[in-house]
């Protein structure tokens, strides 16, 4: 990634969001910190962001963004095509955890997840991508999870969610190669952020009263997952690692983590299988990445 590239990332009032704004802004990059309601719910988030920016002299702006809705995306991505003329890297970080046996989350709460989760990510990408093919590059960069490859119980809607968005981020890694866009993937285990100690619990307890012991898996894997969380901060530097990686060269997939739970073995087979499949349908070539070279007048 050179100098003075143009970074859109959602979910940035704290944790993984706020780290990322703050590495690449220090990295020399010009950065938007999005989030919700900067004036009232994020005012003191905000705030800190702007004196970050102002006391260490960096390109870090923040702009007000909720990837649940398309209005709020598309004026978003206009503010920033309107200050800084570009985006070349889009970030979808926003999202959070709906933890419970399956039973007890509501239709209502799993529509909401998969609101923010997935078609979050569905409408930054749609907003951002027009102006990627102009420019004729740019990065989608999806932040996933281990448990966008495996399933824990109790988690089991979270996963669906991610299970769905690193399906599309895939299918956006074929489709857009041969326009010199790349799409890729970021799965972190568990680290310690603020959304530690925050997840919301399936609204409908009365269903687990059959379950027995099972009924306690919710609060044993959270408590557990708390327990062994890691630094932050390592997801924060392989994102830069990732992101100073030469256009073309970025895997698909990474995965980060404290612990391995088999994420790379599934990662490893997956990709095989993947290639098998492209190479089977004569596909290999059509999505393969081609550097692409902006207009003259661009």
């Amino acid at each position: 990634m050179s100098s003075k590239q143009v970074v859109l990332i959602t979910g940035s009032s704290t944790g993984f969001g706020r780290l990322f704004a703050e590495s690449l802004a220090r990295k020399g990059h010009t950065v938007f910190a999005s989030m919700r309601d900067p004036q009232g719910k994020n005012a003191k988030n905000a705030a800190e962001i702007l004196a970050l920016a102002e006391r260490e002299s960096l390109a870090l702006h923040t702009v007000e963004l909720d990837v649940t809705s398309e209005a709020s995306v598309e004026n978003a991505v206009s503010a920033v095509i309107a200050q800084a003329g570009r985006i070349d890297v889009a970030i979808n970080n926003a999202g959070y955890p709906v933890v419970g046996l399956a039973e007890t989350v509501t239709t209502e709460q799993a529509q909401q997840l998969f609101d923010t989760n997935f078609f979050g990510a569905l409408r930054v990408n749609r907003a951002v991508l027009p102006h990627m093919r102009r420019q004729r590059s740019g990065v989608l960069l999806h932040i996933s999870s281990g448990a966008g490859r495996v399933v824990f119980p109790a988690f089991g809607l979270y996963c669906a969610s991610k299970f769905a968005m690193e399906a599309a981020a895939e299918a956006y890694h074929y489709e857009l190669a041969s326009q010199g866009i790349e799409s890729v993937i970021v799965e972190p285990g568990a680290y310690e952020t603020p959304i530690m100690g925050k997840f919301v619990a399936g609204a409908d307890t009365s269903r687990s009263e059959t379950y027995g012991p099972v009924a306690k898996l919710p609060e044993e894997l959270s408590n557990g997952l708390i327990k062994s969380a890691g630094d932050a901060r390592e997801v924060s530097d392989a994102l830069l690692r990732i992101l100073e990686t030469p256009a073309g060269q970025k895997k698909l997939r990474y995965r980060v983590s404290p612990s391995d739970v088999g994420v790379d073995a599934i990662n490893e087979v997956s990709a095989r299988v993947q290639a098998g499949l492209l190479q089977a349908f004569g596909l290999t070539a059509l999505t393969t990445f081609t550097q692409q070279k902006a207009a003259a007048n661009d």
